[in-house]
């Protein structure tokens, strides 16, 4: 079968559908019921998650989750986590409850800068382009004030632009180096909008500059796109409390317990392997929560590694210290999000994810994201240095092959019962199993 199409864009999403079915699968009728059962049955909303992109089929669900009684800057919240992974929801739940009754989360805001970048090729004396730049830097301002006037309303705009000389990593390589604060917004589509102008009033200045030769004047602008590698738009989660208030059911040696999970912390810091597995962890706590409102996960996961990577080596992006008997742990994360923009006020539940954080600013969502990351990192590390990281995991990996295995409910009470003695693994739960239906 030739399995190659011209015009598919253009078909139907049920011709689309249907095409897939006769190409792929041996049986074209239940891929197209299992396809269609996943539609929404309220056809406006559906009709929205069709034009999210492009060449939609059907919707593929992840499961929203809530973590309550995290208690931030003095303030009770629960937050919504949209995730697949088995164990997230759950230990980030302990992990608030933990903290709940030894003063809470503590989150700051220490900057909100983004960047975006015009790079361009010149040719010509960098003594000339230096003076072209200042005396044309206020051009570059005016020329996007139709673009900046409804941002800067906000209180948001264009904070600076520089000149960067790039020639020692490729010849001829310069940057327009901009700075951008977006307020609420994430801003990607207001940042590019002013690069795409400075990039044309470049060229266009260039043309009229006295001091330029013919040759110089042919700059070449290679592309104009902002940065998710956001250094200055950072927010600081901690935790702290005196190393005896930590006991609880499985720290009785909370001296010992403390000095165990800095050594684990300091182990993510210095060595790549464990600090890459680390910050996973973290991520799981900070990608369902940017995912559950709405914003690019992609973007912050490639911005928080190069941030991890910021001093020529990957490293833990928490850290941990006892001093004068008190324990803290803490993280400081590079996160560009929006509250208003793009999903957040067509998608249904992430407008739903956002009234349940109480209608967050960019800064107090931030706060609420990094939070969670903490939080889901403290509790890897609790597991790791106490009971073993398995024993949650397993119990949730229980559930998942019990429903593989389609188990009756009589089935799946005598298996939990079991396996709360035995190990799991999936060849026990699977030899248990057919023990029981012989």
């Amino acid at each position: 079968m030739n399995k190659a199409i011209s015009g598919f864009s253009k078909l139907s999403k049920e011709e689309k559908i249907k095409w897939i079915a006769d190409q792929y699968f041996s049986t074209p009728t239940e891929a197209i019921a299992l396809l269609k059962n996943y539609w929404n049955s309220d056809e406006k909303i559906q009709k929205l998650h069709d034009e999210f992109i492009e060449n939609t089929i059907t919707n593929f669900y992840i499961p929203l989750g809530v973590a309550p009684n995290f208690l931030i800057n003095g303030k009770y919240s629960t937050i919504p986590m949209a995730i697949e992974e088995s164990s997230v929801v759950a230990a980030a739940a302990k992990a608030a409850k933990f903290w709940s009754t030894r003063g809470g989360f503590k989150a700051t805001v220490i900057n909100t800068e983004k960047i975006g970048q015009v790079h361009f090729i010149y040719k010509g004396d960098v003594s000339k382009l230096n003076l072209f730049f200042v005396q044309h830097k206020n051009k570059f301002f005016s020329e996007t004030e139709s673009i900046t006037t409804n941002m800067q309303k906000r209180g948001g705009g264009i904070l600076d632009i520089i000149l960067k000389d790039k020639t020692d990593l490729l010849p001829h390589y310069f940057q327009l180096h901009a700075t951008f604060e977006t307020k609420d917004s994430m801003g990607a589509n207001f940042i590019n909008s002013c690069l795409e102008q400075f990039a044309k009033t470049l060229k266009e200045e260039v043309q009229n500059y006295s001091l330029f030769t013919e040759s110089e004047k042919e700059i070449e602008v290679v592309m104009s796109i902002l940065s998710n590698y956001v250094p200055n738009c950072i927010v600081r989660a901690k935790v702290s409390c005196p190393i005896a208030d930590l006991e609880e059911k499985h720290i009785l040696n909370p001296q010992e317990f403390a000095e165990k999970f800095v050594q684990a912390v300091q182990i993510a810091e210095v060595e790549p392997y464990r600090a890459v597995t680390h910050n996973k962890g973290i991520m799981n706590g900070v990608d369902a929560v940017v995912l559950a409102t709405g914003n690019d996960f992609r973007a912050i996961e490639a911005g928080i590694h190069a941030y991890a990577s910021r001093n020529g080596k990957y490293s833990s992006l928490s850290h941990a210290k006892i001093e004068n008997g008190i324990f803290t742990f803490w993280l400081e994360i590079p996160l560009a999000l929006g509250t208003v923009g793009g999903l957040t006020s067509l998608h249904p539940l992430v407008k739903l994810s956002l009234e349940m954080l109480e209608k967050p600013s960019a800064k107090e969502l931030m706060q609420f994201v990094a939070v969670a990351g903490l939080a889901q990192n403290f509790a890897a590390l609790r597991s790791l240095t106490t009971t073993g990281i398995q024993e949650g995991h397993m119990k949730m990996h229980l559930n998942n092959i019990i429903n593989q295995f389609e188990a009756t409910d009589e089935e799946r009470i005598l298996i939990q019962k079991h396996f709360r003695k035995n190990a799991v693994s999936h060849s026990a739960v699977v030899t248990y199993i057919e023990s029981l239906r012989k």
